[in-house]
């Protein structure tokens, strides 16, 4: 297994592939000056080594590295050969859910019945994902963050540290959710929202 991006967030996520006794390669990362992280070797301009996962916590960036690795290999962003999956085995997950392609669980994480998981999103340390949550592609979920039955966050979008959300919202796609928000209402695509109750921002 390779990681692209050798972030503090890699470092995460090498701790849960060492959990799980995963072979690691190394690291990929556009920065020249970086060559080691955590004794793994960080190679550069290698778009090539797989299974990979992007190892970056922004969801456009981790988004358009996805898609550059796979046009560069002539594959989809969410090919099972080139992408790797990470889950922690401290995580609970439901067997009636499911997590997608490139998408990384970390300790503590627990996902309950019938909820999807969408392709490369993140699942923090000790986010609380209850039953049949819909999450789309390239999301992160912070850590410590819970969101109540029935919830749907759209593609790309980043819900913050520590913020809940009750049961049957719908978040839209790219939007940011604060740190610490409850969010009691449905949230339009592309806005920032966050407060008690949270209160939307263009």
């Amino acid at each position: 297994m390779y990681l692209y991006g050798a972030s503090g967030h890699a470092k995460v996520i090498l701790d849960i592939l060492e959990a799980c006794d995963e072979k690691i390669e190394g690291l990929i990362d556009d920065n020249p000056a970086v060559n080691e992280l955590m004794g793994y070797p960080v190679f550069h301009d290698r778009l090539d080594l797989h299974p990979v996962i992007v190892s970056v916590g922004n969801c456009k960036i981790r988004r358009m590295l996805t898609e550059r690795i796979a046009a560069s290999l002539k594959a989809t962003p969410f090919d099972q050969a080139i992408f790797g999956t990470a889950i922690h085995p401290s995580a609970i997950i439901s067997k009636t859910a499911s997590v997608g392609v490139g998408s990384v669980v970390m300790q503590g994480a627990i996902i309950q019945t019938c909820v999807q998981i969408g392709r490369h999103c993140i699942v923090n340390t000790g986010a609380r994902i209850d039953h049949e949550c819909q999450i789309g592609d390239y999301v992160h979920i912070a850590p410590g963050v819970t969101l109540s039955g029935d919830v749907t966050v759209g593609d790309g979008s980043w819900i913050g540290v520590g913020a809940t959300v009750i049961q049957g919202v719908h978040i839209g796609k790219n939007v940011m959710i604060g740190a610490g928000a409850v969010v009691v209402r449905d949230i339009p695509d592309g806005v920032k929202a966050f407060g008690v109750p949270a209160v939307t921002h263009v």
